[in-house]
C-alpha cells in the first residue's frame, strides 16, 4: 500500500475488500464474529453495516453457508449471477470483458491464480477496484483512472445486482451485503461524478 493514501481513499478499500469477501465465499466463524463488531451510523451506508451487524450477531456460519449456496451455486445454478455477463447481454457483455482484460493489463491487474471465476465476479471487481485504491498493483491508478474502471465495468450492473440481492428468496444475511453494496455504489458514482 502506498504511504500517501488518505484515510477517506483506506476506508473506500476497506468497503471494497469486505464486499469481496462476503461475495466469494461465506464468511467462516472467525469473520462472523468480526463482522458482529461493526458499527454503523445514520448514513444510508452506515445503517447498512448496522444491519449486517446485527444479522452477523443472529445467523450462525453453517446457515450463511447453505444461504450463499443456494443464491450463488445451486444444484444447477444459482438463485443470482454474480457476473458482469449476467446483467450486461448480447455484443455489450462481449466488448465488455475484453475491455476488463485490456484494461487489467493496462494497470498491472493480472487475476489470483486460486480462482477460477470469470473476471466480470463482483468480487474480482471489488478487489481490483481496492487494489487500484491502494496502489497493490505495478503502478500507482490515478482517481482519473479509477473513476474510468468504475464506470466501464461496474456503475452499469452492479447496483441492479446490489438490490437483487436484497430481493433475492433466499437471502437473509446477504440483503445486508446488498444493502451495503447499493448505497456505496450510490456513494462511489456520486463522488466520481464530482471529478
Amino acid at each position: 500500500m502506498q504511504s500517501d493514501v488518505s484515510v477517506e481513499d483506506v476506508l473506500r478499500a476497506d468497503v471494497y475488500r469486505l464486499l469481496a469477501v462476503l461475495l466469494r465465499a461465506a464468511p467462516d466463524e472467525e469473520n462472523l464474529a468480526m463482522l458482529a463488531t461493526m458499527r454503523g451510523d445514520e448514513t444510508v451506508l452506515g445503517r447498512a453495516v448496522g444491519s449486517l451487524a446485527m444479522l452477523a450477531k443472529k445467523t450462525t456460519s453453517a446457515e450463511i453457508d447453505i444461504e450463499y449456496h443456494a443464491l450463488f451455486i445451486g444444484t444447477d445454478a444459482g438463485e443470482l449471477e454474480p457476473y458482469g455477463s449476467a446483467y450486461l447481454k448480447g455484443p455489450t457483455y462481449k466488448q465488455s470483458l475484453s475491455q476488463l482484460r485490456d484494461d487489467m493489463n493496462r494497470v498491472g491487474i493480472g487475476m489470483r491464480g486460486d480462482v477460477d471465476e470469470p473476471e466480470d465476479h463482483i468480487a474480482a471487481l471489488c478487489e481490483m477496484m481496492a487494489g487500484m485504491i491502494l496502489g497493490d498493483f505495478i503502478q500507482p491508478v490515478s482517481l482519473e483512472e479509477q473513476k474510468e474502471f468504475f464506470f466501464t465495468h461496474i456503475a452499469g450492473w452492479a447496483k441492479d445486482f446490489f438490490n437483487d440481492l436484497q430481493r433475492a428468496r433466499h437471502s437473509v444475511f446477504y440483503t445486508g451485503v446488498g444493502a451495503i453494496g447499493a448505497a456505496f455504489m450510490d456513494i462511489e458514482a456520486s463522488a466520481f461524478e464530482m471529478i
